[in-house]
């Protein structure tokens, strides 16, 4: 399996004010071959300045399920660069208005994603969680789609 993670700058002792943080999932077919696409950015510096890109393959996945793997891997890399605050900017409206508690996660497959992000924005003094249109997350769609695109980045079958 591909995995492609990058970071663009080294770990930090002190903490940033903030992290912005661009994810997005998909699959071709719902379920179908899945990807994730994923920025993790500075926002202090103009321009912002990236610190993680993650784009890979997970399998076989939900569009949902994709959108929640995307973000998880995000926070995870983002742990590598400590933050007071948290920004999320996700196109998926489902993810964010879960996370913010506002819908029911209702699918039995998604509630341990739902359940570990969570936990991972638990980590921060402040969330700020974002449904953005598609044109205002292109990067991450953009990686997703790469991740896609790429011959031989599809995972192993599973035996």
């Amino acid at each position: 399996m591909q995995t492609q993670l990058s970071f663009g700058a080294s770990p930090d002792e002190q903490p940033r004010e903030a992290l912005v943080i661009y994810s997005d999932g998909g699959a071709r077919g719902n379920p179908g071959p899945a990807a994730i696409g994923a920025v993790v950015q500075d926002p202090s510096t103009d321009p912002p300045t990236t610190l993680a890109t993650i784009s890979r393959r997970i399998g076989v996945a939900t569009n949902n399920v994709a959108e929640y793997e995307a973000l998880i891997a995000a926070l995870e890399a983002a742990q590598e660069f400590p933050a007071r605050e948290i920004r999320v900017r996700a196109d998926s409206q489902l993810l964010i208005r879960q996370l913010e508690g506002r819908y029911k996660v209702k699918h039995t497959g998604l509630r341990p994603l739902y359940d570990r992000a969570r936990v991972l924005l638990s980590r921060y003094e402040r969330v700020d969680l974002q449904h953005v249109p598609r044109e205002e997350n292109i990067v991450a769609d953009a990686l997703v789609n790469a991740a896609l695109d790429t011959p031989g980045s599809a995972p192993a079958p599973e035996v």
